[in-house]
């Protein structure tokens, strides 16, 4: 499902103009964005949260030259959802 697709339903459902939701989804994306740089945690109750989560540094391979690199320790983002999220997705069938 695209972010349109998002925009729409949620339009479809509540009967707000889709340019309001996507103002909205938009800065609801940035807020989280900038809470998770920052390494704040963004928790949704019954949905999940978001965080930054530090890689160490490891030895990978260029698989092209076949020689050793150095990856050096990083952050990437991450999601845990909710236990009630995860219930709800591991009992559909």
């Amino acid at each position: 499902m695209t972010k349109a697709e998002v925009i729409t339903e949620i339009s479809r459902k509540t009967g707000i103009d889709k340019e309001d939701i996507k103002n909205t989804m938009e800065e609801l994306l940035s807020v989280v964005q900038d809470a998770v740089i920052k390494d704040q945690r963004v928790h949704f109750s019954g949905f999940g949260s978001f965080f930054r989560k530090k890689r160490a540094q490891k030895i990978g391979r260029n698989i092209s030259t076949n020689t050793a690199i150095v990856v050096n320790e990083h952050y990437i983002p991450s999601f845990k959802p909710s236990k009630f999220f995860l219930a709800k997705v591991k009992s559909t069938i």
